[in-house]
């Protein structure tokens, strides 16, 4: 069986002799500092209760959408792979992990193969490169690994030297496992819950009313009227708040702003709640709702991160079998200068007010959103997000940002995953772009080597936690 030679110790450093020490020296400054990831999709279930995973396929194959639509890319039924919340039974599971071993060449190139190489070897310790003959041996050695204690969920945040977990979770979660992790002397890492109001913002939604009946049930407030909808949204976002949040998400399929007459948003508020809203009415409130997310932003200091542009659930039949959130999603242009003006014209520069814009739209970039963060108080620029954060697109946004908006005004990294045993990886694989780009500019004369390593340690550290007011 053949073992895996592509990692190297310089893996992602500049080829270039003298800039690679340099480069060298900055990600030995930050490759063992404390992981901030403050925005993610990982169960706080897992951390609360500590359960040990079940196998290796409903770990890193079945919850993974980079991992599981390349192999559905390949002609691998997703119902072979575990996909949309069944769970395989132990044959049907190491049938998934050969599918996905025999499959092992359609991740070349790809930043998944980067994580999920460093998962084999650096959490496992395997040196084995996945294939055919291979497939076996990796899922025991995997399994056998999985049924000790050393690899319970709490165990690894602990390993992977994770300070600050963001969630993301739904308004009306109870969030008693962020209560219970919190409560607990014995876990280190910060759980922070982030509030995640969208399908409660969209009056076209055919559940709409169901949905904010139950918003109001959690907030205790009658939401029959648009008034008690606003309370139930801002007990909720108190109640996120008290229990460790520091941020809301909205992932809308655009990021356009406006504000409605209180009476004209009450009437199609009304509409949406009989099923009647036209699809006009509907979008306008989804955009008023956005300023009113942001009003409210600047009266309990939550952080605003805007994720737009992606086509949810681009093949129907997928959607209709598996769910949401099953590898169909696509990304689509997105326009941030004229559809944010109003907010910013209010908000822009309201004090305490903090708003992050990720895109999954390159082209804005250097065209929008560096721009704004250079300006304005309130904005940080996103770092790349989902189908970007890959070695490639991290060094274009950073050569597209930075000499517009500077270091200080970006996010930090974000793992943005549902994969756990992935976290360190892809951290890892961002300092070590960040200590190359660096490297770069001491290279070229253009910083002195004591700002740059200056510079990388924040970008792990004071960067992320003053974005997100951690």
């Amino acid at each position: 069986m053949t073992s895996m030679t592509s990692l190297h110790a310089d893996r992602l450093l500049p080829a270039d002799l003298g800039t690679r020490d340099i480069a060298r020296r900055l990600h030995a400054a930050t490759a063992g500092l404390p992981i901030i990831s403050p925005h993610g999709h990982v169960p706080p279930q897992w951390l609360a209760e500590d359960t040990a995973f079940r196998d290796p396929t409903s770990l890193l194959i079945s919850p993974d959408h980079y991992v599981f639509r390349l192999l559905h890319a390949q002609g691998v039924p997703l119902a072979d792979l575990g996909v949309g919340g069944v769970p395989l039974d132990e044959q049907g599971a190491r049938r998934a992990w050969r599918l996905f071993c025999e499959n092992w060449s359609a991740f070349r190139g790809t930043s998944s193969r980067f994580w999920l190489e460093s998962v084999l070897s650096d959490v496992f310790g395997l040196s084995q490169r996945p294939s055919a003959e291979s497939a076996d041996a990796l899922y025991d050695a995997i399994s056998a690994a999985l049924a000790t204690p050393e690899f319970r969920p709490r165990a690894l945040a602990e390993r992977f030297g994770i300070s600050v977990l963001a969630t993301t979770d739904d308004p009306t979660d109870s969030l008693e496992h962020h209560r219970a992790l919190a409560e607990d002397p014995g876990f280190a890492t910060r759980v922070a819950p982030t509030f995640r109001p969208d399908r409660y913002l969209e009056p076209a939604r055919a559940d709409f009313a169901e949905l904010v009946a139950a918003l109001g049930r959690a907030a205790d407030v009658d939401t029959s009227t648009y008034a008690g909808y606003l309370a139930a949204l801002e007990d909720r976002r108190r109640f996120f708040k008290a229990h460790g949040g520091v941020s809301t998400d909205h992932s809308h399929v655009d990021v356009v702003t406006l504000t409605l007459d209180p009476a004209e948003a009450q009437r199609i508020y009304a509409k949406a709640l009989t099923g009647k809203a036209s699809a006009t009415e509907a979008t306008a409130f989804r955009r008023h709702m956005l300023m009113e997310m942001a009003r409210m932003a600047t009266e309990d200091g939550l952080v605003m991160t805007l994720h737009p542009g992606v086509h949810r659930d681009h093949h129907t039949p997928t959607a209709d079998r598996f769910g949401p959130d099953t590898g169909h999603d696509i990304p689509v242009a997105v326009e941030f200068t004229r559809a944010l003006q109003p907010l910013l014209e209010r908000y822009g520069t309201a004090e305490g007010f903090q708003l992050i814009l990720f895109t999954l739209d390159e082209s804005v970039f250097s065209r929008e959103i560096a721009p704004l963060a250079g300006f304005y108080p309130s904005v940080y620029a996103g770092a790349p997000w989902w189908f970007l954060d890959a070695p490639e697109a991290v060094r274009r946004y950073r050569g597209a940002v930075t000499e517009t908006a500077g270091f200080h005004r970006t996010s930090g990294f974000i793992d943005d995953t549902r994969a756990f045993l992935s976290i360190p990886a892809r951290h890892d694989m961002s300092r070590r772009l960040d200590a190359a780009y660096l490297a770069q500019l001491v290279a070229e004369h253009r910083l002195d080597e004591d700002e740059a390593l200056e510079t990388a340690v924040e970008l792990v550290t004071t960067i992320p936690s003053r974005a997100f007011k951690l």
